[in-house]
């Protein structure tokens, strides 16, 4: 077991074998893919093969926290393509055709203000879907993972440089 803390920063070992678990998934694991795409709390998560197979990866390189893993597992089952071009807050706030943000400002700043992982598993879940589940796994992986004041203010400063005029 490492002794180092996860980080998923980008090209890090964790978030190659969070994308290698994801890809296995589609390719070889549709069946449990599926059931963790319909866990609707994250303790149904944990009780997923799929979770443990990751979680043993993960372990060779760091602690890991149960209730933070769960959280990044049950949203990137959802994901259907990894869109690496910006961060999950920027992937937020373009993408329609008209030039708007693809996630009001009222949803937006209501998903700043969750507190609870439960209550932000839910609200990433409609995200995702929101964004056409293509979305920055390795973003969205540190994103939730590290949910606190830091991350909320990140994601703030991100999405408002690309849609100053949401509100």
């Amino acid at each position: 077991m490492g002794n180092e803390y996860l980080s998923f920063k980008k090209d890090s070992t964790e978030v190659q074998k969070l994308i290698d678990w994801w890809d296995d998934l589609e390719k070889n694991y549709r069946g449990e893919r599926a059931v963790l795409r319909r866990c609707s709390t994250l303790n149904e998560v944990v009780l997923s093969p799929a979770y443990h197979r990751l979680r043993m990866a993960l372990l060779n390189i760091g602690r890991v926290y149960d209730n933070q893993l769960s959280l990044v597992v049950g949203l990137t089952v959802r994901v259907k393509t990894n869109a690496d071009e910006s961060g999950i807050a920027g992937q937020m706030a373009t993408g329609k055709t008209d030039g708007s943000a693809r996630v009001s400002g009222l949803r937006f700043r209501r998903l700043l203000k969750v507190k609870e992982r439960d209550e932000l598993f839910t609200a990433m879940s409609r995200i995702i879907a929101l964004l056409g589940r293509a979305v920055n796994i390795q973003s969205l992986a540190q994103s939730v993972y590290f949910w606190n004041d830091r991350t909320r203010k990140d994601w703030a400063f991100e999405y408002y440089s690309k849609a100053p005029d949401e509100k």
